[in-house]
């Protein structure tokens, strides 16, 4: 994790050399992060609802690439003083974790009742973690949504769930706000919304919904994303003005949200391929991160999507604009991108960004490959992001939430224990982080 004094853009190589906690500026936090439905299991236990992501493992379990669920995880649920002393040997300052909105709330309203085992539980969790001297970083909604208000509306493709989320978000501020100091108010809204409403990023997840030409019963990938992006961003701001004016004071807490994108490089040096590279970013990056800074989507969106992007209202840029404390980024690799001159007919979020994005140039990787196909390591990018987020997004707090990589299940235990690969990835990103900060 970082700090917000990023120094200029230039040229580095980042090499994998030994370094340790002092080559960071004070303040500096090293930590790890997770997600409820990824981590913790338990899935039909503890009086828990289910989720859009319980329901879409199992009715598709096909669209998951090795066919798993979180219906057990990694028990999080059962083993988490286990886990917690693991993190407390390897030194963590801080964990990221994420509340299960239907373990808190089962059938999504907070009129309908709250499961008071979940909040036990969160609880324990919580105390552990500070008992061990580590911080608890906790993202209000990492994609689980209640299925209950898929149901009932659709979700985030209905302005209704603005008052539900500001009122599962009041509840964690209240239950939990006297020890947690950081709160993220959602995880990477555009893969939420780009693979569950468009299905072109990396394939249909969860709530399953996109054009029928992407194989979804139901959906629209060429309006629903940015609808659903729209009401995460106003529910975002909602629950900024909510902590600042009730909380923030007496908890002394500060409020932010968790961007991804990957760092893009022009295929060529055409102004066709350097715009593509700027259009990548403006649709993958900027959609989410331009309006909290300037309460507004950027201009290269608009004259590509029309009316399909909504638009805000005066009030709700007001409260958009500045709503965040600091900016939680998250980055895993990077990609070439060259323009495409046309489109194939079929109009999506995806397809708006008239950029075709590649891992390779001339049959050469921009990176090392690791055990995820599309990803490869590129250190770099992160330096220019976290570079490029001083210049152009007035030099906001930042916190690198997410950064790692996959790796096949199927080295040897002398490999795994050693940890080679993973050990040079994170070296050089790590160098990359420290060559940002001033």
């Amino acid at each position: 994790m970082a700090t917000n004094n990023i120094a200029p853009r230039a040229k580095h190589v980042y090499e994998s050399k030994p370094f340790n906690r002092t080559d960071f500026p004070p303040g500096f936090l090293f930590g790890a992060a997770s997600s409820a439905y990824q981590f913790e299991g338990a899935a039909f236990e503890g009086g828990k609802g289910p989720s859009i992501w319980d329901t879409f493992t199992h009715q598709f379990p096909g669209k998951i690439a090795d066919r798993s669920n979180g219906d057990v995880a990694l028990d999080f649920y059962h083993r988490y003083k286990e886990d917690i002393k693991l993190m407390k040997y390897l030194g963590l300052d801080v964990f990221r974790m994420s509340i299960s909105w239907p373990r808190l709330i089962p059938r999504g309203k907070l009129s309908r009742g709250v499961n008071k085992e979940g909040i036990a539980f969160y609880n324990n969790v919580i105390n552990e973690l500070l008992a061990n001297g580590i911080k608890p970083f906790v993202t209000i909604f990492h994609w689980d949504l209640p299925q209950a208000l898929e149901d009932e509306y659709r979700g985030f493709l209905s302005p209704l769930i603005v008052d539900d989320y500001l009122d599962f978000a009041d509840l964690c501020f209240k239950e939990f706000g006297d020890r947690v100091k950081h709160w993220i108010t959602f995880n990477e809204p555009f893969i939420f919304v780009s693979t569950g409403y468009d299905g072109g990023f990396a394939g249909s997840l969860a709530p399953g919904r996109c054009s029928s030409w992407g194989n979804c019963a139901q959906g629209d990938s060429a309006t629903e994303p940015y609808v659903a992006g729209h009401h995460i961003l106003i529910s975002h701001a909602a629950t900024v003005k909510l902590y600042r004016q009730k909380y923030k004071a007496a908890q002394k807490g500060e409020i932010g949200i968790t961007l991804v994108t990957h760092w893009f490089v022009p295929y060529s040096n055409s102004k066709l391929d350097v715009k593509a590279a700027q259009r990548a970013l403006d649709f993958i990056y900027g959609w989410f991160i331009h309006p909290v800074v300037y309460g507004e989507y950027p201009r290269a969106m608009r004259p590509i999507t029309g009316s399909r992007l909504p638009q805000f209202t005066k009030e709700q840029s007001s409260l958009l604009k500045g709503s965040f404390d600091f900016l939680g980024l998250n980055y895993y690799t990077g990609n070439y991108a060259a323009h495409i001159l046309t489109r194939d007919g079929n109009v999506s979020s995806t397809s708006d960004r008239m950029s075709r994005l590649s891992t390779e140039r001339n049959g050469v990787p921009i990176g090392p490959p690791t055990g995820v196909s599309v990803f490869f390591s590129y250190p770099k990018g992160l330096h220019d992001l976290l570079v490029y987020t001083k210049e152009k997004y007035n030099n906001p707090p930042i916190y690198v939430t997410e950064n790692g990589l996959g790796d096949q299940n199927n080295d040897t235990m002398k490999n795994l224990t050693r940890d080679p690969q993973r050990i040079d990835f994170y070296s050089r990103h790590l160098r990359a982080i420290r060559q940002a900060i001033a």
